[in-house]
């Protein structure tokens, strides 16, 4: 691949965070006066069909059994605990928060694939792990009362991130990411619906949620066909570090919609956290070979 696909796979993961970040931002609104179940459920209609759009786009409706598929099915269980968590927190919590504790996934990822795969992690990485969570601890900034719940659940987000990832691992390739994508989907729909039944009093949106969130529901599955697009135009070396500007982004929207910039000590877990996933992901990558620029 030559210097223009790599700054074209660059660009177009830094948009797709951004889209999820703007996606996410939208949703925060309206739990402000919706129920975080029915904000989810309200996304996930819109989702689901802009997803169908795409799966048709691509030409991959033929392929659409394979939302079935059992593998597909435990990735999207995985996916959808971890969002039900993640909706709730993000309505309690501030934005740049919530996601900054949810990067911590892929550090999650390696200590799982070192317990239960048995894979090798040298010093190095079990280093850059334990600094990523000494990070996660300075943003939830626990008080002689312990951990706030919001920040418990958003850790629980980024723990099933990482189970969704270790399963989704035995996705057959012939099933195109579009199909997992809307299986997902469908699956985070449905339990959101059943949860806001369950356990909320349903509230009537106004016109400007229901904006909110067809927008949010376009942008989720705008942010994941971006991602796939990244990894296609650049090198996965180069490309893999730049989705850490999720953090950036959650900051960034923060400022810019209601205002708040996290502390000192929270930004500098934030920090912390980013700097040791894309010090693992180069580690990684030079490890196996990979160019790393």
């Amino acid at each position: 691949m030559n210097k223009t696909s790599d700054l074209s796979g660059i660009a177009a993961m830094l948009a797709a965070t951004a889209v999820f970040v703007l996606g996410d931002s939208f949703m925060k609104l309206v739990t402000e006066a919706v129920p975080p179940f029915e904000v989810l459920f309200l996304r996930g209609l819109a989702a689901s069909a802009a997803c169908a759009v795409l799966l048709a786009a691509r030409g991959e409706l033929r392929a659409i059994v394979g939302v079935v598929h059992g593998r597909v099915l435990l990735r999207a269980a995985g996916e959808t605990l971890s969002v039900l968590c993640y909706i709730v927190a993000l309505a309690r919590m501030p934005i740049a928060d919530v996601i900054a504790i949810l990067q911590t996934a892929p550090l999650i990822l390696i200590v799982c694939a070192a317990v239960l795969l048995r894979e090798r992690v040298g010093p190095a990485r079990i280093a850059l792990v334990l600094l990523g969570f000494a990070g996660t601890l300075m943003v939830a900034q626990p008080n002689a009362a312990g951990v706030s719940s919001a920040a418990l659940l958003a850790f629980a987000a980024a723990l099933l991130i990482a189970a969704r990832d270790l399963v989704g691992r035995n996705v057959p390739a012939r099933i195109p990411v579009t199909v997992v994508v809307l299986a997902t989907t469908l699956m985070v729909t449905t339990a959101a619906g059943t949860m806001s039944l369950w356990v909320e009093t349903w509230v009537a949106p106004s016109g400007s949620h229901l904006a909110y969130l067809s927008a949010a529901g376009l942008l989720v599955t705008l942010g994941h066909a971006g991602l796939l697009l990244a990894y296609r135009l650049g090198r996965t070396a180069l490309i893999a570090p730049f989705f850490y500007s999720f953090a950036l982004w959650g900051v960034v929207a923060g400022v810019v919609v209601w205002g708040t910039l996290p502390n000192p000590l929270a930004l500098t877990g934030i920090a912390l956290i980013v700097m040791s996933g894309i010090a693992i992901v180069v580690m990684d990558r030079r490890r196996i070979g990979g160019e790393v620029a």
